[in-house]
């Protein structure tokens, strides 16, 4: 008999384990596959924001209109974009064309170098839920500038590739001023800021290039990049007052906390 016991006592510690550690995966699968199931997709893969429409920033009252050809801003805005796109040949070009993807999981890799856990949806669900929700409101702060100046792009004028072929169908029919792009990437930097204060400099720097980007892409002029920037720290702020947010802010600090003291 103690034979026996001496022989099974392992084994059941070793099953145990197993147990509790498969159980552990399967609860944070459970828990990730929970987390925002009952937010809606807007489109296929985006999911609705956190703000309604009515309380989004107003693009067109907070905005200047574009510069007018034959301006000096406009001048400002050609020789920027003249001295800034690529040709497909630079690594800036290569780092442009990632920060165009804005499809999850993938558009995650943009700001991956800069934060200290991985983003992800089974590791940090919230924080996950969180940025894509904060994109559509971001992106959706642009539209009435957008459609009200419906603007041309650069390609559209200079005639010069961009770094996303297969999108310039749906560009050309979608003003450039403000910059979409460049509101998400803002409004994710600020976010992150405030969830990675130590990386706050790193993030920003990050931010600011997922901006430029777009003109190094030949999709927006300097002028669409800045006030697309103003649009990111417009919604951000507007974000705050809203308690559904806050609570995934809160929720996402938490599990960044969780997984650093497993690091140590």
């Amino acid at each position: 008999m103690i034979s026996n016991i001496s022989v099974r006592f392992p084994s059941r510690i070793y099953l145990s384990g197993l147990a509790l550690s498969l159980l552990l995966i399967l609860q944070g699968c459970n828990t990730a596959l929970k987390v925002g199931a009952d937010v809606r997709e807007i489109r296929p893969g985006v999911l609705e924001g956190y703000l309604a429409l009515q309380e989004l920033p107003n693009s067109l009252l907070l905005l200047p209109p574009p510069p007018e050809e034959g301006s000096a801003a406009f001048a400002a805005d050609l020789e920027i974009s003249e001295k800034t796109i690529s040709k497909g040949d630079s690594v800036r070009w290569e780092e442009a064309s990632r920060d165009a993807i804005l499809y999850f999981p993938e558009a995650l890799e943009s700001f991956a170098g800069v934060l200290d856990v991985p983003v992800s949806r089974e590791q940090t669900p919230h924080l996950y839920l969180l940025m894509r929700r904060v994109m559509t409101d971001a992106s959706l702060s642009t539209y009435v500038a957008k459609k009200h100046y419906n603007r041309l792009r650069p390609f559209m004028v200079n005639n010069q590739p961009t770094c996303s072929p297969g999108d310039e169908e749906y560009l050309m029919k979608d003003g450039s001023y403000p910059s979409g792009h460049t509101a998400i990437g803002w409004a994710w930097a600020l976010v992150l800021c405030e969830l990675f204060p130590e990386n706050s400099n790193l993030i920003l720097d990050r931010g600011r290039a997922f901006g430029e980007s777009r003109i190094v892409c030949n999709v927006h002029w300097y002028s669409d990049v800045i006030a697309g920037r103003l649009m990111g720290a417009a919604t951000v702020a507007r974000l705050h007052a809203d308690p559904e947010f806050i609570a995934d802010l809160n929720a996402s600090k938490k599990e960044i906390s969780r997984l650093k003291k497993r690091r140590e």
